[in-house]
């Protein structure tokens, strides 16, 4: 053994198993470690202390433990500036640069420690001088300046996963999340409910993403609720989500599936091309909604509440709807500059969307991802998105039960009774979800 480099962990590692995985992760790498210094936590509260020195056969062994050490919150004890070099060409990053985890993160430049601006995972940081001092924050690789000073490997860089102590209750506590279908459904969606609510009191940004399996599964009037009420602040959806939601309210069906009858009237399954043609023949589903075209439904209430979306288009669109980004970089760039913004994501049956905006998020961010399909939590925990709560469920009850939840109505867990005319009960509550939340913000068509 010839390389060796002293790291340490701090916080609640134990209950949150990091320790353990730190040790796993030195002897699966054929590395050797020694504990110089352990101080245990003595109460659900208290956090612990590990230093230990890492060893390998070479320098090049040693640092490829030390980046996996460091994606789960092991930082070096060196007091060292990070090492910064300047991009070579246009989206060209300096060979060694360092790649970003979702979690908060600082960088050591010219001695003195800076919080990294808009972290997000598999990123570049980059430092800059400005006005009012050095600045770091991410860029992806794609925007990438020729000059730009980017910093390279670990030293100097710390991360700071978020706590997880004993004693944490909530959906988002340590150990609530994980992938689930056996947890009581009721309970857990009144958790995530309280958090929206506690979310929209405090001030912040709810998120929905959300895939067209919401609008097949009879949930797209609760979701409307919710928009309308002022507990969505923004949408990231696909052309698909917002095709099917206009083609409900302008032919009752969805994909060509009546509704109410569950059955394919004649011709139904040219529905969906039809909703197209007639929004673009508009201008636009903003402009639909002016001209009385569209008067109900999930991208009505944004319009009507200036809701902002992101409708991020595929090469499996139709049409596709004038709103839909087909650009995919822009397309990113979009979805990045909500997710920035979002205190808490509520991801409805889209594996797609669901792993895109995951990658944009911090860590600190609240998530929850609801899918039948435990495949779609699953791949969104394991690509990074470690904070997310996931529930494998129904849509088409897991978002009338939230809706009744937030607005605090007692109807039936279903999302309402329906009346003699099939149509759902849903009920108006004004008010309700605009108070100390405040107003969504404004509707930029096509995004």
């Amino acid at each position: 053994m010839t390389a060796i480099r002293t790291v340490e962990l701090e916080g609640h590692i134990i209950d949150s198993g990091t320790l353990q995985q730190a040790f796993g992760l030195v002897m699966d790498l054929g590395g050797d470690f020694e504990v110089e210094e352990f101080n245990v936590g003595r109460s659900k509260t208290d956090t612990s202390y590990c230093r230990m020195d890492v060893t390998a056969e070479t320098e090049d062994d040693l640092q490829e433990i030390l980046h996996e050490l460091h994606q789960i919150g092991a930082n070096l004890t060196d007091a060292v500036d990070a090492h910064v070099e300047r991009a070579p060409a246009d989206q060209v990053v300096p060979h060694g640069f360092y790649s970003t985890t979702n979690h908060p993160t600082k960088v050591r430049y010219e001695g003195e420690w800076v919080e990294v601006d808009d972290i997000e995972m598999d990123c570049a940081i980059v430092i800059e001088e400005t006005e009012d001092g050095t600045r770091a924050y991410t860029k992806v690789l794609n925007a990438i300046e020729k000059g730009d000073l980017v910093v390279t490997d670990e030293a100097g860089i710390h991360v700071d996963p978020p706590e997880r102590p004993r004693d944490s209750s909530g959906p988002f506590g340590f150990m609530q999340g994980g992938v689930s279908s056996e947890r009581p459904s009721e309970s857990l969606i009144e958790e995530v409910a309280e958090a929206v609510e506690e979310t929209k009191s405090q001030g912040g940004k709810v998120l929905v993403v959300a895939g067209p399996a919401l609008i097949h599964a009879g949930a797209g009037d609760d979701l409307a609720r919710l928009v309308r009420e002022g507990y969505v602040d923004m949408i990231s959806a696909g052309n698909g989500f917002a095709t099917h939601d206009i083609e409900r309210g302008l032919y009752g069906t969805s994909l060509g599936m009546d509704m109410e009858t569950m059955e394919h009237p004649r011709k139904g399954h040219k529905h969906h091309i039809y909703t197209i043609s007639e929004v673009i023949r508009a201008g636009g589903i903003a402009e639909a909604v002016e001209e009385g075209l569209i008067q109900s439904g999930i991208m009505y209430e944004c319009v009507q509440n200036d809701v902002p979306y992101v409708l991020a288009g595929s090469i499996r669109d139709d049409g596709p709807l004038p709103d839909t980004i087909t650009d995919a970089v822009e397309a990113q760039g979009a979805i990045r500059e909500q997710a920035h913004k979002a205190d808490m994501v509520l991801m409805l049956s889209t594996l797609l969307h669901s792993v895109a905006v995951g990658n944009c998020l911090p860590s600190t961010t609240k998530v929850v991802c609801v899918d039948i399909n435990p495949a779609t939590v699953t791949q969104l925990l394991d690509r990074g998105s470690s904070q997310a709560i996931g529930m494998v469920t129904d849509i088409g009850t897991f978002v009338p039960t939230l809706a009744d939840k937030v607005l605090g109505e007692n109807t039936a867990t279903d999302g309402g009774e329906d009346d003699a005319d099939g149509n759902r009960d849903t009920g108006s509550h004004r008010g309700d979800g605009h108070g100390d939340g405040g107003s969504p913000g404004g509707h930029c068509p096509g995004r």
